[in-house]
């Protein structure tokens, strides 16, 4: 294996080792809460729907909360955002373990602190994220989210397990408090090792609204991201049917207690590590389409074993191959949105990720834990393994690849703004126009290339945009595009990456020969 693609290469950084360990601990820790959760709601209730609205739980705040985490993560100081909702993340479920310890919790205040605890987890993922990336070099992102991949898979074999034996010895209510434990872990973490702080700017600073629909307007005008978070979105959902009906296939399936549940999970996560020793190897001689592809067939397999088979040996292993292909596909979409998002957005592209991810895997949770309650179990899980294996077929609409270098590099921004008097940074909208003199034996070629235009300047923050004919002048061209605000304006400008001025390059080869380029600002009056 080359270094380049091994798992190795960004563990030797001690920074990245430091948070990859701690993480793992985390990650431990918040294993072993979800499945007491689960368990318990299965002890108290007997529900397969209940069962699976503490995946929801577990989860939901993810869809919530993500993009406007991660534009706190791109804005704020990271640091304290981290702290402050491991703090609050801390507290909560110290509480949710007196009371269960106390035997006042009942099935509503389970989800409601699940719920709560899942929301700080929410708030500081993107910032945490961004960064354990800033710890390596790029060459080293895709082996570094595959570590973490590693851990945080890890940590669901081995959490379940530990917590299946701490649940069956003392009850849930010790285990909640190993999870504070685990929290407290992450804490010294952060203060050892701090994130970046943001580069300094003389731009307007984006708030929270603005920052949310930036984010979302990049990913939409994207195709890379686009692609990648749709894929997620329906591997996740169709592959959350078998995480969430687990616990009641462990009972009413294969007649094993609390410390079998464990196991099954055990076997899942158990797959996932192995699984990341040998990816990038796997992904560079393949390419990201066949693996992607491979691993939603074996899956979807998968899956029907579970809903089909009754011996525990056989679907213990099934489990550990299962384990293996989520984490693959997982950790490579990831992998790809990441390194597919420049600076200025990447917290909110891992946001996005995670949103995706997570949003329909909790959504998908509730759906397929309807679905069991209504036609049984085995019927939902064939029923999520037919989805699961027709996902390859959104390759041709949605295809998948890594983000070059030149696509997440800040360019140099223009520093004429060719304007008499500056607007205040909330006045707009603002309307731009840039003219074009070309010849007209090139028109066709030069419209071709100009339109290309249109996704970056959307991407960046655009509303509006058109390229326009001159009907005075036919040789003349107006590309014209709509901006909210002069402060969105500057941001945009500034976010223009080597790509994007690459293209523009391309664009000033089809001007006449002396002719320059004429740029025209116009802000909204009325």
């Amino acid at each position: 294996m080359t270094p380049a693609h091994s798992i190795w290469s960004p563990l030797r950084l001690p920074a990245f080792r430091g948070l990859w360990a701690s993480s793992g601990i985390y990650f431990i820790g918040n294993a072993m809460q979800a499945m007491a959760a689960s368990w318990l709601m299965v002890e108290l209730t007997g529900s397969s729907f209940l069962a699976a609205l503490v995946q929801t739980a577990v989860f939901l705040p993810m869809f919530l909360l993500s993009l406007p985490s991660g534009v706190l993560a791109d804005t704020t100081d990271r640091r304290r955002l981290i702290l402050s909702a491991l703090s609050v993340q801390a507290a909560t479920v110290i509480l949710l373990a007196l009371l269960v310890l106390a035997g006042v919790a009942g099935p509503v205040t389970l989800l409601f602190f699940t719920f709560a605890a899942g929301c700080c987890t929410a708030l500081f993922s993107p910032a945490w994220n961004s960064t354990v990336a800033d710890t390596i070099p790029r060459e080293d992102l895709p082996q570094a989210i595959t570590a973490m991949s590693m851990a945080w898979n890890g940590a669901r074999a081995l959490g379940p397990a530990l917590a299946g034996l701490v649940f069956a010895q003392l009850g849930a209510g010790w285990v909640f408090a190993l999870a504070v434990a685990s929290g407290l872990v992450m804490m010294q973490a952060i203060r050892r090792w701090p994130p970046k702080p943001h580069p300094q700017s003389r731009l307007p600073a984006e708030r929270l609204w603005a920052g949310t629909l930036s984010g979302l307007r990049f990913a939409r005008h994207s195709q890379i991201i686009l692609a990648q978070l749709l894929r997620t979105m329906a591997y996740s959902g169709s592959g959350a049917a078998l995480w969430a009906l687990l616990p009641v296939i462990g009972q009413q399936q294969l007649g094993l207690g609390a410390a079998g549940f464990g196991l099954l999970m055990a076997c899942l996560g158990t797959g996932a590590v192995a699984a990341g020793l040998v990816l990038g190897r796997v992904r560079a001689r393949f390419g990201l389409e066949a693996l992607v592809g491979a691993c939603c067939l074996i899956f979807a397999a998968v899956m029907a074993v579970a809903a089909l088979v009754r011996i525990p040996l056989v679907v213990y292993a099934a489990l550990v191959i299962g384990g293996a292909a989520w984490m693959a596909v997982m950790s490579t979409f990831n992998t790809a949105t990441q390194t597919s998002a420049p600076p200025w957005v990447r917290s909110r592209a891992a946001a996005l990720h995670t949103l995706s991810a997570l949003g329909s895997f909790a959504i998908g949770s509730a759906f397929w834990g309807a679905v069991s309650g209504v036609a049984g179990i085995p019927v939902a899980l064939c029923i999520a393994a037919v989805c699961m294996a027709l996902g390859p077929l959104l390759a041709r609409r949605f295809p998948l690849r890594m983000g070059e270098v030149g696509e997440v590099t800040p360019g140099t921004p223009w520093q004429e703004l060719f304007v008499e008097a500056e607007p205040n940074p909330e006045d707009g909208p603002v309307a731009v126009e840039i003219g074009y003199r070309v010849h007209e034996r090139e028109a066709a070629e030069f419209l071709n290339v100009v339109t290309l235009l249109r996704a970056p300047r959307r991407r960046d923050g655009a509303t509006f945009w058109r390229i326009y004919r001159d009907l005075g002048d036919s040789s003349r061209y107006v590309e014209r595009f709509i901006v909210t605000s002069w402060a969105e304006y500057l941001h945009q400008r500034a976010r223009a990456t080597m790509a994007d001025q690459a293209l523009e390059a391309r664009v000033r080869e089809f001007l006449v020969p002396g002719e320059p380029i004429t740029m025209q600002h116009y802000i909204a009056e009325r």
